[in-house]
């Protein structure tokens, strides 16, 4: 979750939302990704859909049945509806999205997909709160 970290901190320096994700199959991140929504001008530009589309390229293929998704937000709808068709074995992320978060909205993971949520919360959260109190 650091190194996700460092990714949402990149993002944040970019003033995109500070969303970061990578990927990891056996110890070892095969993809690194931040929002990137204002850059691209793209608003399905998020750094999980970044990760997986960079993970899938690495493995040279579309489901990531044997990967790790760490994310500093939990994922929206869209997010999560790729995680699936990924067939992601884990998926972990730190701060919970209460308004636009997948669990809000009934969306389930793969039926195979771990979930584990909290993992370094309040640093993700921290970082969000200073960057929306800096655009209002």
């Amino acid at each position: 979750m650091k190194q996700a970290l460092a990714e949402a901190q990149q993002a944040f320096e970019k003033d995109e939302v500070p969303v970061g994700a990578v990927v990891v199959v056996e110890q070892r991140i095969i993809a690194r990704a931040h929002n990137l929504t204002e850059q691209l001008n793209d608003v399905t530009a998020h750094a999980e859909m970044q990760a997986i589309t960079a993970a899938a390229h690495f493995l040279n293929g579309k489901y990531l049945k044997e990967c790790t998704l760490y994310v500093t937000l939990e994922p929206c709808v869209m997010c999560m509806g790729a995680l699936y068709w990924s067939q992601l074995k884990r998926l972990v992320f730190a701060a919970a999205d209460p308004k636009r978060g997948f669990q809000q909205s009934g969306v389930a993971a793969h039926p195979k997909t771990t979930i584990a949520s909290g993992v370094m919360a309040s640093e993700a959260e921290a970082l969000l709160q200073q960057f929306f109190k800096r655009k209002r």
